[in-house]
């Protein structure tokens, strides 16, 4: 930790939201006459590596500067009125929960604006690209970071348009298809979503996160809760996704180019699961007393229907598509966020906090590297890839089959990767739920789930074996990780054995901040 002011420190968390608009704007504005001569194309996706650039200095300059003594105290906090007829405040502030979130999603951003600057997905102009980037790095961000109910839905929704357009206008094959079915899903979610925060706010008086969750739900009776957790449940829920309200993930990951793809699942995704533990847990906690056990079995459904809906994708002659299997995967691993949030105790939420950035590194990785796949050959169907034109990655590209290989295991949950924690820490919260809740139905939901890592480990060694794997043949050398590739990679593969290796370093940020949230907001 190196010793900043709270001024400084509350500049910076301002600079972090605030900066990837102004630099939507700039990167809209016509080229400077300096560049004539230039390629602006290029001028532009630089623009967009250095304000991400940017950002994550001052996000990882905000974490050194975060009091890691006390990571249950709300830090870096601006608290200004902003529409006093509703007692709207324009409210930030960052604790042990949402300083790794903020810091990953900083750092996926920016890795995707480099990967982007030499590998553009084909589409119109990157003027475009660039500034819906940015804007869509400023509402996750700030979804991390304020701390009223308004803002948490404004800046929500400000997520939906931008990756709307990515999928839309970069997108692959069925694009339009896929990209109004995210649309119409999330909107439809949050009309709900917002139905709730409003009756939250009208009855307690306040929209204030901090002073709500300090209140821990006194202000508000038992059927406000229930009412409250069915409606923002609902909305949390199709971002997240929870199974059945999934159905759109698949065909937006598939559709999505690369880096749309890594940035939906390794922060979009994360959002839902956020709001969960932000808002749900601590504000209306008889109301999600009420529905951990439905979540729950929704949760461990989500585990094995997107394990089997996984091998089913793998299995030869199926007509799978990697990076829907990749997308299917998704919907398991955040099943064991879940659950681990429904079993509403420190050891499963910590679970859930822990799978989620575990979840965002090694899927981001996985994207990037099937949108390299599929650049190679020019398809990621897992039974072209495996045909007669077979990818042998390990014969023909060495070290893209080896970071696969790697990738693959590491979401499996192998033991000494990120992976394996937050679906273990989960699985723990379950053993032993809090008080009230049935202990044989959460033993019953956690055997469910360890029989679905089973299946995990099984289509994801398939997916090794078909792809990396097969017999040597005399096809040509395919062009390995390239420079900027290896660039934009080897951070996600750090810090998956960094987490793995050492979990007390995202532990200690979250758990005291946990305990504090689960306690009604006493330390």
């Amino acid at each position: 930790m190196i010793d900043i002011s709270e001024s400084v420190m509350q500049v910076l968390l301002a600079f972090i939201v605030v900066i990837p608009l102004v630099g939507a704007v700039a990167a809209l504005l016509p080229a400077p006459p300096g560049l004539k001569g230039k390629d602006p194309d290029q001028a532009v996706l630089r623009h967009g590596v250095t304000v991400t650039g940017a950002i994550l200095v001052a996000a990882i300059v905000l974490a050194a500067g975060f009091d890691h003594d006390h990571p249950s105290k709300m830090q870096a906090t601006t608290d200004i009125s902003w529409i006093p007829a509703l007692d709207v405040r324009i409210h930030l502030g960052i604790d042990g929960i949402s300083l790794p979130l903020l810091v990953l999603t900083a750092l996926l951003t920016f890795l995707c604006a480099l990967y982007s600057f030499f590998k553009m997905p084909e589409g119109p102009s990157p003027k475009a690209f660039v500034a819906l980037l940015l804007v869509l790095e400023s509402g996750t961000l700030a979804t991390f970071a304020v701390l009223d109910l308004l803002l948490f839905f404004l800046a929500f929704e400000m997520v939906l348009i931008p990756m709307y357009f990515l999928i839309a206008r970069w997108g692959g094959a069925k694009k339009q298809a896929a990209a109004w079915k995210f649309i119409l899903y999330t909107l439809l979610g949050s009309v709900v979503m917002l139905l709730g925060l409003l009756l939250i706010g009208l009855k307690s008086g306040t929209f204030d996160m901090v002073a709500l969750a300090t209140d821990n739900g006194r202000g508000l009776t038992s059927s406000v809760q229930v009412i409250a957790v069915l409606a923002i449940g609902i909305g949390l829920a199709v971002k997240t996704p929870m199974w059945p309200l999934h159905s759109w993930l698949p065909d937006a990951h598939t559709a999505a180019p690369t880096v749309g793809s890594v940035l939906l699942a390794g922060v979009l995704l994360k959002m839902g699961t956020y709001g969960f533990v932000r808002i749900l847990l601590p504000i209306t906690p008889d109301g999600m007393h009420t529905f951990a056990p439905y979540l729950a079995a929704f949760a461990v459904v989500g585990i094995i229907y997107g394990s089997l809906a996984c091998l089913a994708l793998v299995r030869p002659g199926s007509k799978g598509d990697l990076k829907r299997l990749i997308a299917y995967s998704s919907v398991g691993h955040m099943g064991f966020v879940l659950l681990g949030i429904a079993s509403m105790t420190p050891t499963g939420v910590n679970g859930a906090l822990f799978a989620n950035i575990a979840h965002g590194l090694i899927t981001g990785l996985l994207f990037f590297l099937v949108g390299a796949v599929k650049d190679r050959y020019g398809t990621a169907d897992l039974d072209t890839l495996s045909g007669a034109t077979g990818a042998a990655l390990y014969g023909r590209a060495p070290r893209l089959g080896g970071l696969l290989a790697f990738a693959a295991v590491a979401s499996l949950g192998l033991p000494g990767l990120a992976g394996f924690w937050g679906e273990m820490l989960a699985l723990f919260g379950s053993f032993d739920p809090a008080d009230g809740l049935s202990r044989p139905a959460f033993l019953t939901f956690m055997s469910i789930a360890a029989f679905g890592t089973l299946l995990t480990a099984a289509y994801m060694l398939m997916v090794v074996r078909r792809v990396c794997m097969g017999e040597k043949r005399e096809e040509p050398q395919l062009a390995d990780v390239q420079t900027y590739e290896f660039a934009a990679w080897t951070p996600l593969v750090a810090l998956t054995v960094l987490a793995g290796l050492w979990p007390a370093a995202l532990l200690g940020l979250t758990d005291p901040a946990v305990q504090k949230l689960l306690a009604g907001g006493k330390s």
